[in-house]
């Protein structure tokens, strides 16, 4: 410990401070500050999240609008950098709630991606992730850097910031694959909702029409929805049984 030795760079004098040369610096007067010395550059890191719904008939991805350069004014998806004492799952979950007010959902990892020139400011490797979530109760609020956060069809979306339509390619592919053999797809369900609701959000999220029988035959033998014991009707037809997730929390392969 070396005591009062660092007051050209603004300590104290009564600092007391932790020192290893070429590894790091760390003052313990109070002060929060960490810097680094290497002998090769390092890239930054960033996490950016893909966040799919369905809603008004339609698979919709989270748009973040850019209150920042580069790309300010531009849609993105919510994301940033990770802060030097933070996971990167970490980062995705605080960035996921500064940018675009949503907590308490399922993130997986999608992919890293690390082209040398994807980002003007520097030299950025990115830890993309994707959820699934039911947006008819979601209220979103944007914050920090974020202008505006509103969901868009993906199927007609504005140019997005950075390589982030590749990002969101990457995920779409992955959601249409693993709906298949995992029960990811029951994230996008509400609390209640008809057999009918639920093949059409599969429909949408897969971009690929169901058989009306093998898809119920298929989705019972999972035993991982059960009958609410309340219906719902709409219009001339015959009120259809409600159903909910067993295990809302859970998601599992299943082959």
């Amino acid at each position: 410990m070396l005591d009062g030795e660092f007051n050209g760079c603004g300590l104290p004098s009564n600092c007391m401070a932790a020192f290893s040369p070429g590894v790091f610096f760390w003052g313990v007067c109070g002060y929060n500050f960490m810097t680094y010395t290497y002998e090769y550059p390092h890239p930054a890191v960033t996490t950016d999240i893909v966040i799919l719904t369905v809603l008004d008939g339609a698979l919709k991805v989270l748009l973040i609008k850019r209150g920042a350069e580069p790309f300010k004014g531009q849609w993105a998806l919510p994301g940033g950098f990770v802060k030097i004492d933070e996971s990167v799952d970490t980062c995705a979950v605080r960035e996921l709630r500064e940018e675009a007010g949503i907590t308490d959902v399922y993130l997986e990892q999608l992919y890293t991606f690390g082209k040398i020139d994807r980002d003007p400011r520097e030299r950025v490797i990115s830890v993309a992730y994707y959820a699934l979530i039911p947006g008819n109760n979601v209220e979103l609020k944007a914050g920090t850097d974020a202008d505006e956060a509103d969901w868009f069809a993906v199927d007609d979306l504005p140019k997005l910031s950075f390589d982030h339509a590749e990002i969101l390619d990457m995920a779409r592919k992955r959601l249409a694959a693993k709906m298949d053999y995992s029960t990811i797809g029951l994230k996008l369900m509400p609390e209640e909702f008809t057999l009918s609701y639920l093949q059409d959000v599969y429909e949408k999220a897969t971009d690929k029409p169901r058989d009306k029988r093998n898809f119920r035959k298929w989705i019972f033998s999972l035993n991982v929805i059960e009958a609410t014991g309340k219906k719902y009707s709409s219009g001339p037809h015959r009120p259809a049984m409600l159903y909910r997730v067993i295990n809302p929390e859970e998601v599992r392969n299943i082959r």
